[in-house]
C-alpha cells in the first residue's frame, strides 16, 4: 500500500510539472553576446565616423576607414568572446577533475560539505542524511551536485566558445554597418553625418528597448541609457576632431 501511495504521489507530481510551464528566458549567454556585439558595433564605428566627419574628411575615406574598423573590431571582439568562453570551459574541466579526485580520496569530507550546503537551505540532519547517502551511491550525481552547489559552476556547452565568437562578431558587423550606411549613399560627409546620427540614434533606441525587454530591465530606461552613451561617444569624437583640426 505504501508503495502504491508513493507511486501515486510521483504520478501527481509529474502531471503537475507537465501542466505547469515556467516562462523563464534560458538563452542568456546568447543574448549577452548579441548585446555586447551590437552595442559596441553601433557605438565605435559611429564615433569613428563622427570624428572623421568633424575633420572634414570625404565620405569615401570615412566609409573605407569605417569598414576597416568594423572588420578589425569584429575579429577582435569575436576572438575575445572565444577566449573568454574557452577559459571558462578550461576552468570547469580543471575543477571537475579536482572534485572527482576529492570524492574518491576523501569521501567523508565531501559528504560533510554536502551536509553543510543542505543545512544552509534549512534542511535538518535527519532530512539530509538520506539524501547524502543516495548521492554517495551515485558518484556522478554526487559530482554534479558538488560542482553546482559547492562551486557554483554549470557545465559549459562544448560549442560555446565558437558560438560566442561567431555571435559577437556577426552582431558587431550588423551594428557597425548601421552608422556607415549614409556614407555609402551621401558623398558629402557633413550631410551623411546628420543622416548617420539620426539612423544610429534610432537604432540605439530600438536596441535599448529590446535589450531592456530581454534582460528584464525597464525597456525605456535601457533605451535612454543606450542612446545617451552613443550620443556622448560620437559627440566626444566629433569635438576632439574639430579641436585638433583648429589647432
Amino acid at each position: 500500500m505504501a508503495e502504491n501511495g508513493h507511486s501515486t504521489d510521483l504520478e501527481k507530481q509529474m502531471l503537475l510539472l507537465q501542466d505547469h510551464e515556467e516562462k523563464h528566458f534560458m538563452s542568456s549567454e546568447i543574448v549577452r553576446d548579441i548585446i555586447l556585439g551590437v552595442s559596441d558595433g553601433l557605438t565605435v564605428p559611429f564615433a569613428l565616423a563622427a570624428g572623421l566627419s568633424g575633420a572634414e574628411v570625404p565620405s569615401s575615406i570615412i566609409l573605407i576607414a569605417g569598414i576597416a574598423e568594423v572588420a578589425a573590431g569584429a575579429i577582435s571582439m569575436g576572438l575575445g568572446g572565444y577566449l573568454a568562453a574557452k577559459s571558462e570551459a578550461d576552468h570547469y574541466a580543471k575543477e571537475l577533475k579536482r572534485e572527482q579526485e576529492e570524492i574518491i580520496a576523501v569521501p567523508d569530507i565531501e559528504a560533510a560539505e554536502c551536509a553543510e550546503i543542505l543545512s544552509q537551505y534549512g534542511v535538518e540532519p535527519h532530512e539530509y542524511e538520506p539524501v547524502i547517502n543516495a548521492l554517495r551511491r551515485n558518484p556522478q550525481a554526487w559530482l554534479d551536485f558538488m560542482m553546482k552547489f559547492e562551486l557554483g559552476l554549470e557545465k559549459p556547452d562544448p560549442m560555446r566558445a565558437l558560438q560566442s565568437a561567431l555571435t559577437i562578431a556577426f552582431s558587431y558587423i550588423v551594428g557597425g554597418l548601421v552608422p556607415l550606411m549614409p556614407y555609402m549613399l551621401i558623398p558629402v560627409a557633413t550631410k551623411a553625418l546628420l543622416a548617420s546620427v539620426v539612423l544610429t540614434l534610432l537604432a540605439l533606441l530600438i536596441f535599448g528597448l529590446a535589450k531592456g525587454y530581454f534582460t528584464g530591465n525597464q525597456p525605456f530606461k535601457s533605451a535612454f541609457q543606450t542612446v545617451l552613451i552613443g550620443a556622448i561617444a560620437s559627440a566626444a569624437a566629433y569635438s576632439i576632431a574639430k579641436l585638433f583640426q583648429q589647432a
